[in-house]
């Protein structure tokens, strides 16, 4: 059985426990990804996301109504078998974090980028002994080995079903510490989709929303908030 049928054909979700994890079924049968393998995941939470997503498809299916179900294919079709590598890129952001490279001018900018940023990296050291250093300018300055080493471990220690949430944390924001800082609680999932528009409100308030680019991000932040709620799930 296909888990992308295009139709319902279906009246009752259940989720039930299986050797690998957690299930979903549609009258019984097992829903399975779009490369067809068994559709399990780690938590019973999880499970009852994706239930519901199922249970709430009308005449047909809509994959864009169903998030949790996407990143669980996404965890079990494709981050499961590139995991190293995923993990590599997501841990390469570290070098060139959004939170690292600061305005030289005006110096209202570089206020608030200070007083905003500043203390998510204040936590990051603390969190993980791992301190990334701040730039000016636009041109690439290395982060020291050692601290990306640390932040790297951390990423590869990921669970399948976290790196796939872990990844959109960290390029919708462009930041790893941010990601970091997400998965972890530092603060709400919203607030710190906030810093990550740091520099985008700065332009707002100075020329004003354009309602196209206001709904784009909107879009986004749906997107960071769904995957701070899978990450949990995990």
């Amino acid at each position: 059985m296909s888990g992308w049928a295009q139709k319902r054909f279906w009246k009752a979700v259940t989720v039930a426990e299986s050797a690998e994890g957690f299930a979903v079924e549609l009258d019984g049968r097992r829903v399975k990804t779009p490369a067809k393998a068994p559709l399990a995941v780690p938590t019973r939470e999880m499970a009852e996301a994706i239930a519901a997503e199922w249970d709430a498809q009308t005449e047909s299916v809509d994959p864009k109504t169903m998030p949790c179900t996407r990143s669980a294919n996404a965890a079990i079709d494709k981050v499961t078998h590139q995991h190293s590598e995923v993990a590599v890129m997501l841990s390469e952001y570290g070098d060139s974090d959004l939170l690292c490279y600061r305005a030289e001018s005006p110096v209202e900018l570089a206020a608030r980028q200070a007083a905003e940023w500043d203390p998510v990296l204040d936590w990051a050291e603390g969190e993980f002994g791992a301190r990334l250093q701040v730039r000016t300018g636009v041109l690439h300055q290395p982060q020291e080995a050692a601290a990306l080493a640390v932040l790297s471990e951390k990423v590869h220690a990921m669970t399948p079903f976290q790196l796939a949430a872990f990844h959109d944390l960290v390029g919708i924001s462009g930041s790893l510490i941010l990601g970091f800082a997400a998965a972890y609680g530092w603060r709400s999932a919203d607030g710190i989709w906030q810093l990550s528009r740091l520099d985008e409100r700065w332009q707002e308030e100075q020329w004003g929303e354009d309602e196209e680019a206001r709904a784009a991000a909107e879009v986004k932040r749906q997107e960071f908030l769904h995957a701070k709620r899978f990450y949990d799930f995990s």
